[in-house]
């Protein structure tokens, strides 16, 4: 039975309520996985707050360690960092690592001691200025192990360009034996006198082998448009582009399966509307060929299909539409699981899958791959995305098209989860120009004069205008009071506010 007691609350009092209870579950959230311990344990984990001292938790109850921690080596030229502390952090944003930076006009670098193997190294950044430093002027480049990662990078472009406060760069690296410090250096841009390097927070998390990278077992996989197949080389160093949870909700890094990597919503990427369903009951079945770390497994409870309206799915395609930089080649890895009842057999649902308005699968079968319902699959492909005059970015399309009767029972297609990867090039750089900066929109308010005549001018017009205001909103309010006083008496259930109708663009969604 539904609680109705809140409407004895007076609306004064649930304006004061619902504000302040939002706010505890923001600050105090509600834990949403249970105590199991994580299919993969990093042998390497450092979560570095930039800037602070001590251990401090974040929401998601990490804790942080303050960069004076002497687990790890900071080096600077001339001792020229310095800490910064933001003024002000929006609610929306997690004091911890990003309330503290440091920064400096001068090269600065973090030393880890770390083991052999492939990591996760990720940087966080929260353009913001401080006394001397205009976040405008943050221009710098990250290198590590030989890698640059970043070249003339603007956090605070990266942010504006996104409609985002903060932003997260992840990169994959491979540390050969024998290496065991890993060196993450800062560098201004030298060519700004008034350029200077920032960083909130860095994170270092050991990854499975050959998670993302090809291992000598496995004889490489397709590369798009090309005749021979592709291999991601340890020599390769990787930044992650995008990783979407396809048709399912955002999963937090604590909810990832020990690595600790965030798993985005894919609304803003699909283009068409698609149905969602969904099997939060399906005992998942995960194989040697794919173990049960790869991917959380709210990736393989949820998915887009395209429904069942077969002659309304021949007619379009299923269609994701992914911003990358121009001239590099990508690994993308599309995730698949079949979990709806009436799919257990080959070609019970077969399609055809575009990737760069080129054609990777003509026959994709989640079953004949995976071996049957309810067991995880992915399948990586290597996409070239070729320079293209001054053009800094492109669209990367990933399209799903469901095959004819005569080859498959539903003429429709299903997808689970997209990783999508930049990958290095000769030179061992994954750096990518700068976005544009957004348009300024609205202009700059003129400059108001203070002279005591002026002053006065204004005084006046503000005056007249709320007295004009106040006998504008008594009128109407009486004429509401009479047109409402009319409509009541031809019609209890009538109002004065017209009809209005809208449309959504909201998918369908359906459990099993």
């Amino acid at each position: 039975m539904r609680n109705t007691s809140y409407k004895r609350l007076s609306p004064n009092v649930l304006s004061f309520i619902i504000p302040l209870y939002l706010l505890v579950l923001h600050f105090f959230p509600i834990p949403i996985t249970g105590d199991s311990p994580p299919l993969y344990n990093p042998t390497d984990i450092y979560t570095v707050d930039c800037g602070a001292s001590g251990n401090l938790k974040a929401w998601d109850n990490r804790i942080w360690i303050g960069d004076t921690n002497s687990r790890f080596s900071l080096i600077e030229k001339n001792k020229a960092s310095i800490i910064s502390k933001a003024a002000k952090t929006s609610p929306s944003v997690d004091p911890v690592p990003f309330a503290t930076a440091r920064l400096s006009r001068f090269q600065f670098a973090y030393i880890f001691p770390v083991t052999t193997g492939q990591k996760f190294i990720r940087l966080h950044f929260y353009p913001s200025s401080v006394a001397g430093f205009d976040r405008s002027k943050a221009f710098f480049s990250v290198k590590t192990g030989g890698y640059t990662l970043l070249n003339n990078f603007s956090a605070a472009l990266a942010a504006d360009a996104h409609g985002d406060e903060t932003v997260s760069k992840e990169f994959c690296i491979n540390v050969k034996q024998g290496d065991q410090m890993l060196n993450i250096t800062f560098t201004p841009t030298a060519s700004d006198p008034d350029a200077y390097a920032f960083i909130n927070g860095i994170e270092i998390v050991s990854m499975p082998d050959y998670l993302y990278y090809t291992s000598p077992q496995n004889g490489g996989f397709q590369f798009i448009g090309q005749k021979n197949v592709f291999w991601i080389e340890m020599e390769y160093a990787l930044e992650m582009v995008y990783r979407l949870n396809v048709g399912g909700r955002f999963v937090s890094p604590m909810e990832d399966t020990g690595m600790f990597r965030t798993w985005d919503e894919d609304d803003d990427y699909c283009v068409k509307l698609a149905f969602v369903p969904a099997n939060s009951s399906i005992d998942l079945k995960f194989t040697q060929q794919q173990p049960e770390y790869t991917a959380p497994p709210d990736v393989y409870r949820t998915a887009r299909t395209m429904g069942n309206n077969k002659t309304e799915n021949m007619g379009y395609n299923l269609t994701w539409v992914l911003s990358v930089d121009s001239g590099f080649n990508y690994l993308l890895r599309l995730h698949f699981c079949e979990f709806q009842p009436e799919i257990t057999e080959q070609q019970d649902r077969e399609f055809t899958i575009f990737i760069a308005n080129q054609t990777a699968e003509n026959h994709a079968d989640v079953i004949t791959w995976s071996g049957g319902n309810g067991v995880p699959i992915y399948r990586d492909y290597a996409v070239m995305m070729p320079s293209q005059g001054s053009n800094k970015k492109q669209n990367l399309y990933i399209q799903l098209h469901p095959n004819p009767d005569w080859r498959t029972r539903y003429n429709d297609a299903i997808l689970n989860g997209i990783e999508l990867f930049k990958v290095s090039k000769f030179d061992n750089s994954l750096a990518g120009p700068n976005p544009d900066p957004p348009p300024n929109s609205v202009p700059p308010p003129p400059a108001q004069s203070t002279s005591p005549k002026d002053y006065d001018t204004q005084l006046v017009a503000i005056v007249s205008g709320m007295v004009a205001c106040i006998v504008a909103f008594s009128t109407l309010c009486l004429f509401i009071r009479r047109r409402g006083g009319r409509l009541r008496d031809a019609d209890p259930g009538a109002s004065w506010w017209g009809p209005f109708s809208y449309t959504s663009a909201q998918s369908t969604r359906a459990s099993y």
